[in-house]
């Protein structure tokens, strides 16, 4: 599913489903940390201000999921508390920044884009598999919830890899979106087993 190269094992929707609370806990954060990361992409992109609006305007949408979703847990009586570590996120972010020869500014904001396109991918599957087992388990509204956000995420992976091709080029973009995919696929195989949105 967009261009991921690992595919999440149906099962991880199961262990997910049996610890919602704890799924939602997490989802929260992660769209909290997401909003952060596309205002703090904005603030990278003084030289491409039409990139830097169309961050601002995917973090403000990103603040709206939290919000849903900090809804649900108060639906639900569940605490927010403190966010948990994603391994995942800090993993990738480090093996990408590794993995180039290209210190540009470009460059750097190019990989970030791309990065953020790879975690909304990663995020967009595990929507699909979470709302699918929800509906399967007679929770509609959440299924529902789930099904609006996979339909989202893959907007932002989009938006993402576009922004990455305005600041390189589409060749270029595209062909670097390859190589961090395979990286993605080597941290998702590594993390990818907790019940959480990104493992």
């Amino acid at each position: 599913m967009l261009g991921l190269r690992h595919a999440t094992d149906k099962a991880w929707a199961v262990r997910a489903a049996d610890q919602l609370d704890e799924v939602l806990v997490d989802h929260a954060h992660c769209e909290l940390k997401a909003a952060s990361n596309a205002l703090g992409l904005a603030a990278r992109s003084p030289d491409f201000p039409e990139v830097a609006r169309a961050l601002v305007d995917l973090a403000e949408e990103e603040i709206r999921h939290y919000r849903q979703v900090v809804l649900e847990l108060d639906r639900r009586g569940t605490a927010l508390g403190k966010p948990p570590v994603d391994a995942y996120a800090a993993e990738l972010l480090k093996r990408v920044l590794a993995s180039t020869r290209d210190r540009s500014a470009a460059a750097s904001l190019a990989d970030r884009l791309l990065v953020g396109a790879l975690i909304e991918a990663r995020s967009c599957e595990r929507f699909r598999l979470l709302a699918d087992e929800l509906a399967a388990r007679d929770l509609p509204e959440l299924a529902a919830f789930y099904e609006e956000l996979f339909v989202a995420e893959a907007r932002h992976h989009r938006t993402f890899v576009d922004l990455a091709a305005r600041v390189r080029g589409e060749e270029p973009a595209r062909s670097r979106l390859a190589v961090l995919a395979a990286i993605e696929a080597d941290v998702a195989k590594a993390t990818g087993d907790g019940a959480s949105i990104h493992g």
